[in-house]
């Protein structure tokens, strides 16, 4: 491996290197409260190896293109892979900030907390970059076990069957993508996506679906798998006893860095590696959306824990961004089968999770800070917060209104952009079911705003939060309205990073 190797990987490595520098941190210093500040200094070696990559790519279309590395066809150090790297990065750091009070109350295992974080960030990191079966497969799982560890942090009941839950639906995921891997590579003799793309391209694979129906099976195998990840219906049975068991500050990592990394790596595979039979896989992925998006938010409608609600909210939020991957390709009209890449499509959902990150983020942040004071997670819990805690009542009923999708918040460009990019597409029926479900949605988040309102609390003692939970809280607020009110920066970012993925 060569210097320029080592420069390629930096991000990656700095970001491993940061969950060591808290272990040792937490092993050396008898002050376990400078850990949080430990981790987020720590973040700032791979924030600035990335935004130095950035830099570096000019026009060229990624870091590799001209060298003959080791890791040419396993990683692509790219707009798409860079603009992952700078949103897992910041969505850590706010996590890693919300938790200094949730930290704080432990007698050990501080240190392990966040370097666990530090690793699945690193996984995830990774995923957005990877290009090759292998590659992904480590990825994932480097991803998934901290995160499994994390879930049952709390070695409480419900904490321990959240983790084992999450760790055995992640094995069978997991075993399940790894048995489609070795049948497309069985097939396709190859396990770089380029190459894959290759074998699929192949006339004398174009009488069937997919080429063969064996390659059909691995597809669908593989797709399973990162469904799991997703938490896209009908594979979302371990997220609500997740949600409520686990650690609220895991949940709200989970919640967002883990699905954008899901998301990155199914955009990367889809377009890099079966673009050519896009027809085919465009349908399976607009049901998956519609029946994802319809099922969690009719579950979410009768929760009465706010943990549970937000868990089936995530699910129909997954189904809003996979309404973007169908949105990728379309027929061109020049030819029975032909097929146009939209970059419309991949860029509406990266711009849909930057937006969900900061909005759903601001909503953890302040359920967070409420449930640490009330020690509950039942919505009537949530009575009379307006007197008891404004800031925190009114955060909350922003991060829920934007989540419904309401002007000036994030997500309603976001769904605005993902539902113009499906009618572009040719999907306008997949977008007439996103508007409405929209509309159901409203039901259940609206009545957390009522409970926080109009009903009476039994207690009226002010509820507060420590500084840094305060930061953490602000800043994704501010985001998420700055997104809402001026989109134009990000929206440009995230349509540059899409064009990656169009060759």
């Amino acid at each position: 491996m060569s210097i320029y190797d080592l420069y390629i990987i930096s991000p990656y490595v700095a970001m491993s290197l940061a969950a060591v520098l808290v272990i040792v941190v937490d092993l050396f210093s008898p002050k376990k409260a400078l850990l949080p500040a430990a981790a987020i200094l720590a973040l700032l070696a791979p924030l600035a190896l990335s935004l130095i990559q950035l830099d570096a790519l000019g026009d060229s279309p990624h870091l590799l293109a001209n060298s003959a590395s080791v890791l040419t066809g396993s990683l692509s150090v790219d707009r798409f892979a860079l603009f992952f790297n700078l949103l897992v990065i910041a969505a850590t750091g706010l996590v890693v900030a919300a938790s200094t009070e949730y930290v704080g109350q432990m007698d050990r295992f501080r240190g392990e907390y966040f370097a666990l974080i530090l690793f699945s960030a690193t996984g995830m990191m990774l995923l957005a970059a990877a290009t090759e079966l292998i590659t992904i497969y480590i990825s994932l799982e480097l991803t998934t076990m901290p995160l499994a560890a994390l879930g049952a942090f709390l070695m409480t009941s419900r904490s321990t069957e959240a983790g084992m839950k999450f760790l055995i639906a992640g094995a069978l995921s997991s075993a399940v993508m790894l048995y489609g891997m070795a049948l497309i590579f069985g097939f396709t003799g190859s396990t770089t996506l380029q190459g894959i793309s290759a074998a699929v391209a192949s006339p004398a694979q174009q009488d069937v679906a997919f080429g063969s129906y064996a390659l059909l099976v691995g597809f669908v195998l593989i797709l399973v798998g990162f469904c799991f990840k997703l938490s896209a219906v009908p594979f979302q049975m371990w997220v609500p006893d997740v949600y409520e068991g686990a650690p609220t500050t895991v949940v709200a990592f989970l919640s967002v860095a883990s699905k954008a990394a899901a998301f990155a790596i199914l955009l990367r595979v889809l377009y890099t590696g079966f673009f050519d039979v896009g027809l085919e896989w465009a349908g399976l992925i607009a049901t998956l959306a519609a029946v994802s998006m319809t099922v969690g938010n009719l579950m979410a409608i009768g929760q009465n824990d706010i943990k549970r609600l937000l868990g089936y909210s995530t699910i129909a939020q997954a189904g809003y961004i996979l309404v973007g991957v169908a949105a990728g390709v379309k027929s061109s009209g020049s030819g029975l089968g032909t097929l146009e890449f939209a970059d419309i499509g991949p860029s509406s959902v990266l711009f849909y999770l930057t937006a969900y990150t900061a909005a759903n983020l601001t909503a953890f942040f302040a359920v967070i800070a409420i449930c640490n004071r009330t020690a509950g997670s039942r919505i009537d819990d949530f009575a009379g917060m307006v007197r008891r805690a404004p800031f925190l009542a009114v955060a909350l009923t922003l991060a829920l209104v934007a989540l419904i999708g309401v002007p000036p918040t994030s997500i309603f460009i976001a769904k605005l952009y993902i539902f113009t990019a499906a009618v572009d597409s040719g999907l306008a029926w997949l977008a007439i079911v996103g508007v409405i479900n929209s509309v159901v949605s409203a039901y259940y988040y609206v009545r957390v705003i009522r409970v926080m309102f109009l009903q009476q609390s039994i207690s009226q003692e002010s509820v507060s939060a420590p500084i840094s939970s305060w930061i953490a809280l602000t800043l994704a607020g501010i985001t998420m309205l700055w997104i809402g009110i001026a989109p134009g920066y990000i929206m440009r970012v995230t349509q540059s990073a899409a064009l990656v993925l169009g060759g």
